[in-house]
């Protein structure tokens, strides 16, 4: 077909015609893709299973019913269906020589047998067990070869033949795992699609009315027992009305144990607890369940425990002969040691284990847990003596050193430059015997960042400093005995810091005295608190030439307000931040969520120092309050791919004298981890237009010279993540967002915020990602395009399709390319 008559003929703009060539190509690609999915490795009478699929699913987990499947099908690169692994695979088959690895093996055996022999001739024995030792495992390696294949044939797959018969069972998989689910008369049936030698199958599920929970009794003899399962029926999994799961029995199982063995039943055992299930009874679909707690097999299973005393060894891993440690009690509890390092009621207010209380595993594990987090104990053990007729708990601690260093070295990514730096802490444990940790550190790195006048201009910037911290185990505040014991549910610390912070760049050099006073605790694994009570700051800035000094104030001209940063000024603020980890967001694969939100005012306390004396010092200072709110969550679609999505909105107000903010306390929009289609804090604010450029074709459209703070952020984020191969992800992703002034800014029209407007005025951007998962960081790389630009005219602001008529990038300065380290949010 002659493509450029096609062309003259109908008339169709520069973006149409891109779209139809790109048509074009991807058919003629379609007819190579059986080659790419490994056909050529099939037998003659044998086909591909390309693809498995379920239908009538909805409501069910996917990844388990997709954990059915007795065949699977080759993994395959998106968007263009490759079988990677596949041609790894037979590329090392072809390699694969087994005569010569048992060759190999044999060749092993002998060599190391005859030096053996040596070894025992000799009378060298242990030289002898240690070769026996390298003969097992050099023998294992080969055989691990000769069985599995070479490394490539390892890190590859087979070609996926379809097998009739594990159709059939999956079919019956499938039925069990309904019937798991409640659907008792449940039925499964496939169908093929062949194409060639390509077949995909269809399983279609029947699920028919699941059986529900009708009624919940309880066959329990033991009365005390009974009345603990009963007491807490308003917690159960089981639920009269919810559809019958198996998987729920087990749950309710641990659940029951967890009550009892928390009321005293130091013995009990979990297998104990059964359950019958009737399904026939009570006819129309309803199941009735008992719960049972069988009679007893072992003497005292039933016994409820109470302790009797309770004995703290702190120095448990110290063995010094002829000498006996010395035991002093404190509130029922033993403490016995060699020497005596520890206060013993900072101690207490750890320990939820005492005399004459009633055995709970919930409370033991507590205890460990608490004394652990106070990062003195190397380990902590809790162990209970059933020997005579006493129940005596023995808490068994081992010190960590009183003096631990370290050192971490690696490098930054920061806008494109990676740089290197050193963290170094020494750290004293136990400093004044109360348990607390003093902490020196000190640091320095070099790295690339962008100048805050010229968005191409990235050179290396040096920041050091150190810290001074001390952290005690507890409030400092007043409080009572009881109180301090339920506080240390809490993991409290009172942390104090002062410290030092330089940042050396080309333009100025600045210095950053700080000190602060925090409060920090836990509710639980999943909510950590902080309120920092005083956040006290004295900043100075040298500028290091003239022309820097001007270009400075002419930025404040044009509205940008970076001159007040390198102002003499103190800042002084109050914060306080909740954030909630839900399922350990950012280290877990599966669900996982992550809420934070962070409140901040600043002038309250300038009552610890003189007003006019700090305007005689010609010090800046400032008063405002701050609000950030941050939510992320990622969820699980399968096992290869995942959904994550933040929403960041955030407000800060200047109030008092000075009407700005500090500049590090503005909001600023784009980066590798905001909108990522718009260069690190050059978005907005608002509508707001930048000077255009001398040249555009070169430069893009706009100037982003200027950094543009703003007082008001809102920013979202959808992305979906999957797997590509090994240890390599590819990511889709959407970004959405902009920063908006609180008042009018007339060097900056269109800034301000306003509620009819604002929609209009959001940003979006969109792109394709790589991630690099080596375990002990992950490297990314997106590149994210304009979609959406408030700075155009209105109008003008959806420029999707310059990234047709400018395949694929778009215009200058359109796509954005990012480096990270970890996922953007």
């Amino acid at each position: 077909m002659n493509f450029a008559l096609f062309f003259e003929i109908i008339p169709v703009t520069a973006s149409i015609r891109k779209l139809v060539l790109i048509t074009i190509i991807a058919a003629a690609f379609s007819g190579t893709l059986s080659g790419c999915l490994g056909v050529r490795y099939l037998k003659e009478d044998e086909k591909l299973l390309y693809k498995e699929s379920v239908e009538n699913a909805k409501g069910l987990n996917i990844d388990e019913l997709e954990a059915q499947f007795q065949q699977k099908p080759n993994r395959r690169t998106p968007i263009f269906p490759w079988s990677l692994y596949v041609n790894v695979y037979y590329w090392g088959q072809h390699r694969f020589d087994s005569a010569k690895y048992q060759s190999k093996k044999e060749s092993a055996i002998a060599r190391y047998d005859a030096k053996i022999t040596k070894a025992l001739d000799k009378g060298k024995q242990k030289k002898a067990e240690l070769l026996k030792s390298r003969k097992i495992k050099k023998v294992a390696k080969i055989d691990k070869t000769l069985k599995e294949g070479n490394l490539f044939m390892r890190w590859g797959e087979e070609v996926a033949v379809f097998k009739p018969e594990l159709r059939e069972q999956t079919e019956q998989q499938l039925v069990s795992y309904l019937q798991s689910e409640g659907y008792f008369n449940a039925s499964v049936s496939s169908s093929l699609k062949e194409k060639g030698k390509l077949v995909s199958v269809t399983y279609e599920l029947d699920r028919n009315k699941p059986y529900v929970i009708d009624s919940i009794f309880y066959g329990i003899p033991d009365h005390e027992i009974k009345d603990i399962v009963l007491n807490s029926e308003n917690k159960s999994l089981l639920v009269k009305g919810d559809r019958y799961r198996q998987k729920e029995l087990a749950s309710e199982r641990e659940r029951v144990y967890e009550s009892l063995v928390n009321k005293g039943y130091y013995r009990f055992n979990k297998q104990l607890i059964s359950f019958q299930v009737d399904t026939s009874s009570l006819g129309d679909k309803k199941v009735l369940i008992e719960i049972g707690v069988k009679s007893l097999v072992k003497e005292n299973d039933h016994k409820r425990f109470v302790i009797d005393s309770v004995n703290f060894i702190t120095d448990a891993n110290i063995n010094i002969p002829g000498e006996k440690r010395s035991n002093r009690m404190y509130h029922g509890v033993n403490y016995s040691f060699y020497e005596e390092r520890y206060n013993k009621k900072i101690l207490d207010w750890r320990v939820f284990i005492y005399p004459d209380s009633m055995y709970s595993r919930a409370n033991t594990f507590e205890t460990q847990k608490q004394l652990a987090n106070l990062d003195i104990f190397k380990f902590v053990n809790i162990n209970y003596d059933t020997v005579g007729t006493h129940f005596i708990a023995n808490i068994y601690t081992s010190p960590l050193q009183k003096f631990q260093t370290s050192t971490e070295f690696g490098v930054n990514v920061s806008q494109g430059l990676p740089g290197p730096f050193l963290n170094a802490n020494i750290k004293d444990r136990n400093v004044f015997k109360g348990l607390e940790i003093l902490e020196l550190s000190g640091r320095f790195g070099i790295e690339g960042v962008a100048s805050p006048t010229n968005v191409k201009d990235v050179y290396s910037s040096k920041e050091y400093g150190g810290n001074l911290a001390l952290t005690f185990p507890q409030f400092i505040t007043p409080a009572s005995w009881s109180r301090r014991r339920d506080q240390g549910r809490l993991n409290p610390r009172t942390r104090w810091l002062v410290g030092t912070t330089v940042t050396d760049r080309r333009e100025y050099k600045r210095t950053n005295f700080n000190s602060t006073w925090a409060y920090i605790w836990q509710k639980d694994n999943k909510h950590l608190f902080n309120l920092t009570l005083a956040d006290v700051s004295f900043i100075d800035s040298e500028l290091r030439n003239e022309a820097f000094r001007d270009l400075l104030e002419d930025y404040a001209s044009r509205g940008n307000l970076l001159i007040n940063s390198f102002n003499p000024s103190y800042v002084g603020s109050t914060s306080f931040s909740l954030a909630v980890n839900n399922n350990s967001y950012g280290i877990t694969k599966g669900n996982a969520s992550f809420f934070r939100v962070f409140v901040e005012t600043s002038g309250n306390t300038l009552w610890f120092f003189n007003e006019d004396n700090l305007m005689n010092d010609r010090l800046e200072y400032y008063q405002f309050s701050k609000a950030n709110f941050d939510f992320r969550k990622v969820t699980n679609l399968s096992s290869k791919h995942d959904l994550a999505y933040r929403f960041n909105v955030g407000v800060a107000v200047p109030y008092g004298i000075n009407t700005v903010l500090p500049y590090e306390k503005y909001f600023f929009a784009g980066g590798s981890n905001g909108i990522r289609a718009w260069r690190p804090r050059r978005l907005g604010p608002g509508s707001y237009t930048p000077p255009l450029n001398d040249n555009p074709e070169n430069d893009g459209l706009y100037d982003y010279s200027f950094e543009q703070p703003g007082e008001i952020l809102f920013e979202t984020s959808l992305e979906y993540r999957r797997r590509l191969f090994s240890f390599v992800s590819w990511a889709f992703f959407i970004d959405a967002g902009n920063v908006w002034t609180l008042r009018d800014d007339a060097t900056r029209p269109g800034s301000q915020f306003k509620v009819e407007s604002f929609a209009k005025e959001i940003a979006v951007g969109s792109g394709f990602g790589l991630r690099f998962d080596f375990s002990f960081l992950i490297l990314r790389l997106d590149a994210g395009a304009k979609i959406h630009d408030p700075a155009r005219p209105p109008g003008q602001r959806w420029v999707f399709d310059k990234l047709l008529t400018n395949f694929p990038f778009g215009e200058k300065e359109q796509t954005i390319l990012n480096i990270g380290i970890g996922y953007p949010f």
